[in-house]
């Protein structure tokens, strides 16, 4: 007797490794699935553009990364003291224009470094819906509490969203991989008949980027169809919780991961659990020779992954008896 209708993930022939250079932009999706791989010892570039929700955001900040082009000057906006800038989210800001404006440089040339070893490159679209800042006729990713009626919203064609992609992803090399996802956080603001019209046209984009050689991992399919129960949501009833991400993950590390990477994965998680561990009697010999043995496992990892940061912490602790 089945209870839900379970989701089978295809499983990928190009398998991430200890070694894959990841990148993930986009929505607040991307980085559930950046922060998962940072915390797993792959090197990874987690959303460092902040939350984009639209695909010609994402796309615009890949051409200005990989062409060298500067933000537009006509997007930078001062709210109550701070500057920010239409098409960065707004964990990006400085507190004069200028300082902003090398905190974004620094950024795009540091993506750009990063693109010219990325093996992975993992996308999360969130809206179809953009909008145009008025008085400068551009398409933004961000409107930064300006009033509503600087902007005119727009609904992306899936045609649109198709090309925007096609045209900068020409710029990479054939063997890179891109991974394109669907949000499963729905935009209630757009009234939830429009958020399944918004997600329809991002699916519809993402199955026609499948059929050129791009892969769709379905995040949104596993959350909404095979979950399908508010138990695994939070309390504001839109964002998946942790056992969600925790389980969209584990579905994504089944398909994607080579053999050994899995194998690395579940003896790391062992050693994560145990770097939390608060023992009842910190002062005792019984977790002093604890944590000898964390630091010996770590120490056989060191060759493998970088773990100076916990072997750090061990050591202080044991220099405390």
């Amino acid at each position: 007797m089945h209870f839900r209708t379970e989701l089978t993930v295809p499983e990928s022939p190009k398998k991430i490794t200890l070694q894959t250079q990841t990148l993930t932009l986009g929505s607040c999706f991307a980085e559930v699935i950046g922060s998962k791989l940072v915390e797993n010892k792959i090197p990874t570039l987690s959303n460092p553009f902040g939350t984009l929700f639209n695909p010609l955001s994402i796309t615009k900040l890949l051409h200005h990364a990989l062409d060298g082009t500067l933000p537009s000057e006509r997007l930078y906006v001062e709210h109550q003291g701070v500057w920010f800038h239409y098409d960065f989210h707004s964990s990006l800001w400085g507190r004069t224009q200028d300082e902003l404006r090398k905190r974004l440089l620094a950024i795009l040339q540091e993506v750009k470094q990063w693109l010219l070893q990325t093996d992975v490159l993992i996308i999360t679209l969130g809206t179809a819906f953009v909008y145009r800042h008025l008085a400068s006729g551009q398409l933004v990713a961000n409107c930064h509490k300006t009033p509503n009626l600087a902007f005119q919203r727009e609904l992306l064609r899936s045609e649109q969203i198709v090309e925007a992609f096609e045209n900068v992803l020409a710029k990479f090399p054939s063997s890179l991989h891109v991974v394109f996802t669907v949000s499963p956080v729905r935009h209630t603001r757009d009234t939830l008949p429009l958020n399944a019209v918004s997600k329809s046209l991002l699916r519809i984009a993402c199955h026609d980027l499948t059929e050129k050689n791009y892969t769709y991992f379905p995040a949104y399919e596993l959350l909404l169809d095979d979950l399908r129960d508010y138990r695994f949501y939070s309390a504001d009833l839109i964002h998946p919780n942790e056992l969600a991400e925790d389980y969209i993950f584990e579905q994504f590390s089944t398909a994607f991961f080579a053999p050994e990477l899995k194998k690395f994965v579940f003896e790391w998680q062992k050693i994560r659990h145990a770097l939390a561990h608060r023992p009842l009697y910190p002062n005792s010999p019984s977790h002093r020779q604890f944590l000898e043995n964390l630091l010996q496992k770590l120490h056989r990892i060191a060759s493998t992954v970088n773990v100076d940061v916990e072997v750090k912490n061990v050591q202080q602790q044991l220099a405390l008896f």
